[in-house]
């Protein structure tokens, strides 16, 4: 079995690949400060077999991490707990997709992984957009090669600063409001965060399309939910779209 493992700024994401087919996952909070002893045992805990002690035998382990402290613990982690070193989505790395950045090294592991298992289910032309930490979009040529993309606040770190500095303002669930015309101070913070982020998506995608021509558009990430039913756009949801790329990118260098 393949564990497959997307360190994020804001949570880590975990999957379990039996063959092609996504077991288990599991999402954690992103803490920096965890050695690997604690690491290795979070692990054991999701790997254990239930009823038993034993762990489900992995014979791989497949990292895209954007938080270099924690790409060190992981690997140490990895020799500790399974003996072997980990595949690490980094310069070097078989992906099987050229990136025609102008600094390839530059382009983040998840943002790869993301390409690449985009165009594997859906081919190309095709656009990603990954609600994270920071939302990204990434362009991917009806070659299978990744043009490059944008970047822009995600949107809990964008309500995080408006309610850092409106001292008025207060913390509201991200659910859409009853009407477009917020009635109440939450109704309008909700209205703002859910139309004005699937607007400003769906402009960066027509955008994107005005270059690339008519594209499959695939929403990943942990807060793409709330946006979904609201986006013209996007077309596919994919949750576990970046441990798809990192189990197609393992296979790629086996």
């Amino acid at each position: 079995m393949l564990l497959t493992i997307d360190v994020g700024n804001t949570q880590t994401v975990l999957g379990l690949f039996s063959g092609n087919d996504l077991t288990d996952h599991w999402r954690i909070a992103t803490v920096a400060e965890r050695t690997a002893d604690e690491l290795a045992l979070l692990v054991r805990q999701f790997l254990a077999v239930p009823g038993e002690r034993e762990l489900l035998s992995i014979t791989g382990v497949a990292i895209s991490s954007g938080v270099p402290r924690v790409t060190s613990e992981l690997r140490d982690m990895t020799v500790l707990v399974f003996g072997f070193a980990p595949l690490v989505i980094e310069p070097g790395v078989r992906t099987g997709m050229p990136i025609l950045y102008d600094n390839p090294k530059e382009v983040g592991a998840d943002r790869i992984a993301n390409a690449v298992a985009a165009y594997e289910k859906y081919g190309g032309p095709s656009i990603v957009v990954d609600f994270g930490t920071a939302n990204t979009i990434e362009a991917i040529s009806v070659e299978g090669e990744y043009l490059g993309g944008a970047i822009f606040p995600g949107i809990e770190i964008s309500m995080d600063a408006l309610f850092g500095r409106a001292a008025a303002l207060r913390r509201v669930e991200l659910v859409a409001p009853r009407q477009v015309i917020g009635k109440s101070t939450v109704e309008s913070i909700q209205s703002g965060a859910v139309y004005g982020f699937s607007g400003q998506v769906d402009t960066l995608v027509r955008l994107f399309e005005k270059e690339l021509g008519e594209c499959t558009v695939i929403a990943t990430g942990g807060l793409a939910e709330p946006i979904l039913e609201f986006s013209t756009t996007i077309q596919h949801h994919e949750p576990w779209l970046t441990l798809e790329g990192l189990r197609i990118v393992f296979e790629r260098n086996q």
